[in-house]
């Protein structure tokens, strides 16, 4: 079982400036008796005050909003202050300020292969912040260097986990439901965010906001994917050209019909069918050819 070394909890630490009102009448009253009755006994008296004076004012400390200060007492952690301004403690406490403050970096374009084992180039923005300052300071040697190393391997297994975009199509034209580094920006985001809360917990780090700041295909394939992409356009919007072709064909035969404008057998049918789907369904304008003869000269 994993023990933490502490969890954050409040210091025994007040405001400053009492302290140094403290101090400054017991300096101010050590100063009259040495030099208005320099003697041995006023001597005696006067050096605990000074004493006192030190101790009072060596305990102050600064600290800025956004900013932590952990007392440690002989290697003991005796609690954080998460004051602002100037604030007093124990003087025989260390202490130890600790930025509580957002911070962010952006990832390096790591190289790593998706799902399906295509190469890729992924890099992420992440803000962070710390949350616990006795867990990032104890349970780690270098919490800011954790974070980066975390980062970067959370980074690499979000890509392993999806596929850069979706290629499959189905049987209908559709593409199947998936949800893709490049389609599902939503989930992905949200995905990269539980994955680094879960490996920043251990130092007591939270995760801010974490979002993909690059996504492409590695060099290599990336020619061969685009043209990949471009075919299944063109595949696409032809099988939308030839679904509408179709329908207006059928529209076409019923209309004829219903108004008894010509009767068709099934040949002529056929030849009108031709004739409409190549007019539809050309890249280039349809040339018209007129027919002086029958339909079978």
């Amino acid at each position: 079982m994993n023990k933490n070394a502490a969890s954050e909890r409040p210091a025994n630490a007040t405001g400053g400036w009492p302290w140094v009102a403290a101090g400054l009448v017991l300096a101010a009253v050590a100063a009259l008796l040495l030099i208005g009755r320099p003697q041995p006994a006023t001597a005696l008296i006067a050096v605990p005050l000074l004493l006192a004076t030190a101790f009072c004012w060596a305990g102050l400390y600064v600290l800025q909003p956004n900013q932590a200060a952990l007392l440690m007492f002989f290697g003991r952690y005796q609690g954080t202050d998460r004051g602002e301004g100037l604030r007093w403690a124990n003087p025989f406490n260390n202490t130890r300020k600790i930025s509580v403050r957002a911070h962010n970096f952006n990832s390096d374009k790591l190289k790593v292969n998706d799902l399906r084992g295509n190469p890729i180039e992924i890099a992420a923005a992440i803000v962070w912040r710390v949350a616990d300052t006795a867990r990032a300071s104890f349970d780690v040697e270098d919490y800011e260097a954790y974070v980066l190393t975390q980062a970067e391997a959370a980074v690499r297994h979000l890509a392993s986990r999806y596929a850069y975009d979706n290629l499959e199509v189905d049987a209908q034209g559709g593409a199947a439901a998936e949800i893709t580094l490049r389609g599902g920006t939503d989930e992905v985001s949200a995905a990269l965010d539980a994955e680094l809360s879960a490996r920043f917990s251990q130092a007591g780090i939270v995760v801010v906001d974490a979002k993909l700041t690059h996504l492409a295909y590695a060099p290599e394939i990336a020619g061969t994917m685009l043209r990949r992409q471009q075919a299944e356009a063109v595949v696409a919007a032809r099988s939308k050209i030839v679904q509408g072709a179709v329908g207006m064909v059928e529209m076409a035969l019923k209309g004829l019909e219903a108004r008894g404008l010509v009767s068709l057998d099934d040949e002529r049918k056929a030849a009108m069918v031709s004739n409409l789907l190549v007019v539809l369904c050309s890249d280039h304008d349809a040339t018209p050819v007129v027919n002086t003869g029958t339909l079978y000269n």
